[in-house]
């Protein structure tokens, strides 16, 4: 029962705490595990991380002394302390790009009930010379919906709190608790932190405006002709180099070009990025428009050749990229003779014999 006597209540709080704390732990778990979900289920993209902790019990005694003891007291308002720790259970969800925040914010908001939100984000922003720690806080308690589940309904006195953070932002704070005596050390070296801050706050900017960049070329890459008139192939030597160098192949056209052939197969980034590149060290000036063609001439006979791979060991596979390396093989034997390892060309040319010169 809540009284003004700070000891009885410290008492009362530990006992509440060492009580509940197996609860708590599943509180945590569940909860994370309705935030992925959610997050999975929505348009957020993609999050680094979503973990969970449950405040140390001493922590949320200085809490309550350092924020509320004082008020509480002064009004003579009779308290409880576990009345005043929102974040008992903490979950922190961290996202690639800043502008995520939003999105898992809103998200959150549609799916909980909302009891407070610490935007330490504009904070910072609003002011001229400081920079620190930045990232979203947000109180949260299950909304009447999923209190009502029988699953839930355990955790219905248990709110929790919601850090929301981009990557770079997370970095900073970890590194920024790592600076002793922020409040007391010289001036030059307050502005060092300010410098070293505003770096990481520029390079969360720059992370945001490279994707928003990559995500154009390959818009531009999609809405594109698959191939550039086939007869500028045999033109290029005669291009200016600039112009040349626009149709060279790069992961975006090759994709465009690619998915084209492939509509099932999810190309992913990294492996497109080193398949593109072995193609350019057998030929740096390799085109868009070259890779088409090779597809169109020799994808019919590169698939004969696969059912035949295939049907000698169903255990073999036979990959898009695998596919492509043979037609540009087939297109151009002496540019790509080193696209296929020794034993896979040889097997190929030996069925390519056979298949044309049947008797």
């Amino acid at each position: 029962m809540a009284s003004l006597d700070f000891a009885t209540e410290k008492q009362e709080f530990y006992t509440f705490y060492d009580s509940n704390r197996p609860l708590f732990e599943k509180a945590r778990k569940a909860y994370i595990r309705i935030i992925s979900s959610l997050i999975k289920e929505s348009d957020v993209g993609e999050v680094t991380k979503i973990e969970g902790r449950v405040k140390d019990k001493e922590e949320c005694i200085k809490k309550f002394t350092r924020k509320y003891q004082s008020k509480v007291e002064t009004d003579e308002q009779p308290y409880e302390i576990k009345d005043f720790i929102s974040d008992l259970i903490g979950i922190r969800i961290i996202c690639l790009y800043e502008d995520q925040i939003e999105v898992v914010s809103e998200m959150l908001k549609r799916h909980f009930n909302i009891i407070d939100v610490t935007d330490k984000i504009s904070a910072v922003e609003s002011t001229e010379d400081s920079f620190g720690y930045k990232g979203l806080h947000m109180d949260l308690a299950l909304n009447d919906q999923m209190s009502s589940l029988p699953k839930y309904q355990q955790f219905v006195d248990f709110p929790f709190e919601v850090q929301i953070r981009s990557l770079i932002q997370d970095a900073w704070s970890v590194l920024d608790h790592k600076i002793k005596y922020k409040k007391s050390i010289p001036i030059d070296l307050k502005r060092r932190i300010n410098v070293l801050s505003a770096l990481f706050e520029l390079a969360d900017r720059e992370f945001k405006e490279i994707r928003n960049a990559t995500m154009e070329l390959i818009q531009q890459a999609t809405v594109a002709p698959i191939s550039d008139p086939l007869d500028e192939i045999s033109e290029r030597a005669g291009q200016p180099p600039a112009e040349a160098s626009e149709k060279t192949i790069n992961a975006f056209n090759f994709l465009r070009v690619a998915g084209h052939f492939f509509r099932d197969f999810e190309f992913e980034d990294d492996k497109v990025d080193d398949f593109v590149q072995d193609i350019l060290k057998l030929d740096s000036g390799f085109q868009k428009s070259a890779l088409h063609k090779s597809l169109i001439e020799n994808f019919k006979t590169v698939r004969d050749y696969r059912d035949y791979f295939m049907a000698e060991d169903p255990e073999n596979t036979f990959s898009p990229y695998t596919s492509i390396r043979h037609c540009l093989y087939v297109y151009d034997q002496k540019t790509f003779s080193r696209i296929l390892s020794k034993r896979p060309k040889e097997r190929f040319d030996g069925w390519l014999k056979a298949s044309r010169n049947p008797d």
